[in-house]
């Protein structure tokens, strides 16, 4: 069955137990701004009064893992730079506890919602407004109610909201033809009502604290996963390397006696979960002899590595392995590539990986992407 309809199915029979947790209601235009004190990734505390010189303020519920957000963050950056000169300031704020988004939910980013991953995202994408976090406690979030990520809540110079909506309808950049969040700004500005001053809004879910039992239920059945072992010989991995696949290619060379190799394991496994459910695929290699392979068969139970294709190379000769998988490789191990169809090899790590600049790679390839 395909991954992703096992995702779904297993979300769907997870929200059974959410229903008994009711979404926060969303604040209806008319209401006051309510204040808050939350971090920003500068390490600075902000509150309403932080904001007090603001003509309009644009509260944007946003986070760094959600592929409808990082669809939107480039348009986000230019209201600030088109509008801020006119009092206009936008304030983007995570509402999301990073214990509560799954592994399987991180398939269009590098990076989870924790306020290092925040601070990481803002500055790679050189955010020119505040990003504040309220993983921890949610008080602000709940107060105001977003329903997805990106949800854009617009206030006066009294702080009563004008508008609280989608930015546009349209997720894929350059397409938006109704720009409800500009049209709501240039409004306020202006002295007068939004054409439209509430919209539904499209995007990821608000991952509430409560959501965390959704996390432990995919934990817990991955790890009753089965963990597959089989041989590899010289001729199978010629035509491993050759990627005569449509996905993009992922292949570890490892061993129970390595270190590194040992100690990046756990991050390697959750790297598969991240991005099976997209045009990606791993392989790991263990360069053990063959009369250990229940040693090796062990360590990968451990490690819950119920990866599709978990290999033990057969040839005692190390060498027919360097020689044919890369020829670029000197030998060392850990060593990592990613393939492209048609074996062209894309990346290369070798002595440990950097398992942001991996997933780097890898999400920011063309096959792969950030957003739909």
């Amino acid at each position: 069955m395909n991954k992703l309809v096992v995702l779904f199915a297993l979300f769907f029979a997870f929200s059974v137990s959410a229903q008994d947790h009711p979404n926060p209601a969303t604040l209806e235009p008319g209401a006051k701004a309510i204040d808050f004190n939350l971090k920003g990734v500068d390490g600075k505390m902000y509150s309403l009064s932080s904001f007090k010189d603001a003509k309009i303020l644009v509260f944007i519920f946003s986070a760094p893992h959600c592929p409808t957000a990082q669809a939107y963050e480039d348009r986000i950056i230019a209201i600030q730079n088109d509008y801020e000169k006119k009092g206009v300031q936008v304030v983007k704020i995570n509402p999301n506890d990073p214990n509560a988004v799954c592994l399987e939910e991180m398939g269009y980013s590098d990076l989870g919602d924790s306020f290092d991953d925040m601070v990481i995202r803002a500055k790679d994408k050189g955010y020119n407004f505040p990003f504040l976090y309220d993983g921890d406690t949610e008080e602000m979030s709940i107060a105001y109610g977003p329903v997805a990520t990106p949800h854009a809540f617009v206030f006066d110079e009294n702080r009563i909201l004008r508008y609280v909506g989608r930015i546009d309808e349209s997720e894929k950049p350059g397409t938006a033809t109704q720009h409800d969040l500009r049209n709501a700004i240039e409004a306020v500005l202006e002295g007068k009502e939004p054409p439209v001053t509430q919209t539904k809004v499209f995007g990821c879910s608000v991952k509430w604290k409560w959501k965390g039992e959704w996390r432990k239920k995919l934990d817990t059945n991955w790890a009753k996963k089965e963990v597959p072992l089989e041989n590899l010989s010289v001729e199978g991995l010629k035509e491993l390397v050759k990627n005569d696949s449509e996905k993009l290619r992922l292949i570890n060379v490892w061993a129970t006696w390595c270190g590194p190799c040992i100690a990046e394991f756990d991050e390697l496994v959750d790297t598969y979960r991240m991005y099976m459910g997209r045009d990606f695929e791993m392989y790991t290699i263990s360069t053990d002899k063959l009369n250990i392979k229940n040693k090796v068969q062990e360590f990968l139970e451990k490690k819950e590595a119920a990866i599709d294709n978990n290999f033990i190379f057969e040839s005692e000769n190390r060498y027919d392995l360097i020689e044919n998988l890369d020829e670029k490789w000197q030998g060392e191990i850990p060593y990592t590539i990613i393939v492209e169809p048609g074996g062209k090899i894309v990346y290369r790590s070798s002595g440990g990986l950097n398992f942001r600049e991996l997933r780097k790679a890898i999400v920011e390839h063309p096959m792969i992407g950030r957003y739909y």
